[in-house]
């Protein structure tokens, strides 16, 4: 569960209600299906003109992603792996790296290891692993810019739909009583378009660019720790190399715990 999605969306709406209620606003004039209809289904034609339906296909998982989270294999449980095999490598050979390789269940992990197992030159790890992290990313950009683009198009639509509900509220001025009803129920759609837009759409596509940031992070640590162990490093040289892709106050060193 990613509790800081949960706490931010479900803030964001119990500020925007609280707010509405202490400036005398009556919360349940957001029930309003013109409006709903207008910011949501408006965003989703939108989007469907914006990208091809294969990147569209993702939007679930992503969804998920951001409400559910992403786990990745721990920083440090990464660097005592690569210690741990490289001593492994000293004492029985490569023949180590594949036996250590094949216990791994993170598949990215364990393929880059059997490459280095495999016998192949630094170049040749680097350039194949590099390009799929690079693949990775873009990846994850386009995602990322499916929810900025809502978040681009929700607040537009918002203004449109004030526009329509100003066209029917002044179509209609003989009846006074009604007439402010109705303009305030026009700015419902500029309201949720904003609040889409700027507490939900854009900090998704925020979320989901940090999340890249980490993984591209862990993959690049895998990567030093195999060409680490393809040039045959020490457990200690490795420790060194890899403690530089965790945070100081997170580091735990190996030796001090030996």
């Amino acid at each position: 569960m990613e509790k800081s999605t949960w706490i931010g969306f479900i803030g964001g709406i119990a500020a925007v209600g609280t707010g509405m209620a202490l400036k005398g606003a009556d919360p349940h004039a957001l029930i309003n299906p013109a409006a709903f209809l207008i910011i949501f289904a408006g965003t989703a034609a939108a989007i469907f003109n914006a990208f091809p339906m294969k990147e569209l296909k993702k939007f679930p998982k992503l969804l998920k992603i951001i409400f559910i989270g992403q786990t990745f294999t721990p920083k440090q449980e990464i660097l005592e792996l690569f210690v741990s095999v490289a001593k492994s490598a000293k004492q029985e050979g490569v023949m180590a790296i594949e036996k250590r390789a094949n216990e791994v269940s993170d598949p990215f992990i364990r393929s880059t290891m059997t490459m280095v197992a495999d016998g192949f030159n630094a170049e040749f790890i680097y350039n194949v692993v590099d390009a799929e992290i690079k693949q990775m990313e873009a990846r994850h950009r386009a995602g990322a810019q499916i929810f900025a683009q809502c978040g681009m198009y929700a607040p537009t639509l918002g203004v449109l739909g004030a526009v329509i509900g100003l066209i029917a509220a002044l179509g209609n001025l003989s009846d006074i009583n009604q007439l402010g009803h109705s303009i305030a129920a026009a700015f419902v759609a500029t309201l949720l378009g904003i609040f889409t837009g700027y507490v939900c759409w854009h900090p998704f596509a925020n979320k989901l660019r940090e999340i890249n940031a980490e993984e591209v992070e862990i993959k690049r640590m895998v990567l030093e720790g195999a060409l680490a162990l393809q040039e045959g490093a020490s457990s200690i040289a490795i420790e060194s190399r890899l403690q530089a892709y965790i945070p100081l106050a997170e580091r735990k060193s190996l030796r001090d715990a030996a």
